[in-house]
This record gives C-alpha cells, structure tokens and sequence, in this order.
C-alpha cells in the first residue's frame, strides 16, 4: 500500500480527520478546561507534545511489538510521556498545572492519541509518524483556542486572561477586554457552553467544507462543457 503523502497527513490532521470536528475524540478536556484561551493553549499543547512523541515512539518499536499485547505497550508508552509532562507542568508552571488538574494526566486515555499510535505510527514510518502527531496535535490545540476564545469573550468579556500563568508575569498585558462594564454571560463558561460552541464549531466547519465542494463541482463542470458552449 502506498504510504500518504505528508501534505495529505497535515491536510487531515489540522482540518479534513480534525479529531475535534471531524472524529469527535478527546472531548473530555475539550469541553472541560475550555473556558479561556490560555487553559486550551496549554492542553492543547501538552496533548501535541505527548502525540508526536508517542507517535514517534510507537514507529521506532512496531517491529518488536507483537500484536497481542501491542495495546498495553501503546498505553504505557502514553502514560510515560504524560507523566513526564505532568511533572514538567507542576514545576515550571505549577499555578497552571493546579487549574488544569486531573485533566493533565487524563491525557493518558486521550481516544485520539492510542487511536493515531494504532491507527497510523504502527503502520508507517518515524517521519510520518512525527509528521501525523504533530499535525493532529495543532489541529486539537486550534480547536481547543478557538472554543476557549469564544467561551472567554462571551463568558467574561476579556481575551487571554491569566496569559502570565503560561508566559510570566510579563505577559500581563497580554490580556484584552473585549468589553467594558460587562458582566458576562454565565452559560458560556459552563459545560452546557461549551457543547454549544462545539457544535457552532462544527457546524461552521460543515457550512465551509460544503461550499468549497461545491466550488470544486462547479469548476470541475466548467472544466468538462465543450469550448464554445453556452
């Protein structure tokens, strides 16, 4: 079988099998941490990070893993890097890593990380193994600031707060309010908020892809009527 291509690998991972909006997998942080951007940044991030190296890792062993026992290898493979990143978190940014909680190692039953280290790096090789984590971790961390935005500005009226915990206390002004003398709207930064804003996510995605097939229909009857036809 002929192997992807890594433009159809970051094609898939950032929009086309997006495990967001397309596959719906790793919702338990997605709707959980959500409610500003700086918490879906630094999720997202560390899920990225425990992809690639996954991945990476599941590519270089897959000859030695004998199917049979191949998910609980996968699974402590996982639980490695998490736990590596945990510990990371809680020392250099320890008041994140309280907010973030038990979420941080629930990344070890991410769906969508045993998925890619089954479904894709034990198939193929390092470098496209690295390729996939990392595009499929960019296109969750996307999703994941995108619903936080939408909930923080909705919900609080402001953009990027407590952006210190994740780069210094000299990122203070990197906080925005959006709206002045606004007391904000308590359902956005609820769980029910943030099922609501996967699902305009998802439909927007939906409405985009729609229209560009139809681009893509239209040109191709273009391409294909006689020259000189009306």
């Amino acid at each position: 079988m002929t192997p992807p291509s890594y433009n159809s690998i970051i094609r898939d991972g950032l929009w086309n099998n997006n495990p967001a909006l397309v596959q719906i997998l790793g919702l338990c942080p997605l709707l959980a941490v959500t409610a500003t951007v700086v918490n879906g940044f630094a999720l997202g991030v560390a899920t990225a990070v425990v992809l690639v190296c996954s991945n990476v890792t599941v590519s270089l062993i897959r000859g030695f893993v004998k199917p049979e026992v191949r998910i609980p290898v996968f699974v402590m493979v996982i639980a490695s890097f998490v736990t590596a990143i945990e510990l990371a978190m809680n020392a250099y940014f320890h008041a994140l890593y309280n907010i973030l909680g038990i979420f941080i190692p629930l990344i070890v039953t991410n769906c969508n990380i045993i998925a890619r280290a089954e479904a894709f790096a034990s198939k193929n090789t390092v470098s496209r193994s690295m390729v996939d984590g990392l595009a499929t971790g960019i296109g969750f961390t996307l999703v994941l600031m995108a619903l936080g935005a939408m909930r923080e500005v909705i919900g609080r009226g402001t953009l990027l707060t407590q952006a210190n915990l994740m780069f210094g206390e000299s990122a203070k002004w990197m906080t925005v309010t959006v709206f002045d003398h606004y007391n904000g709207y308590l359902l956005a930064i609820l769980p029910p908020g943030a099922f609501l804003g996967l699902g305009f996510l998802i439909a927007l995605k939906n409405v985009i892809d729609d229209r560009l097939k139809r681009r893509v229909l239209a040109q191709q009857a273009a391409d294909a009527r006689p020259a000189g036809a009306v």
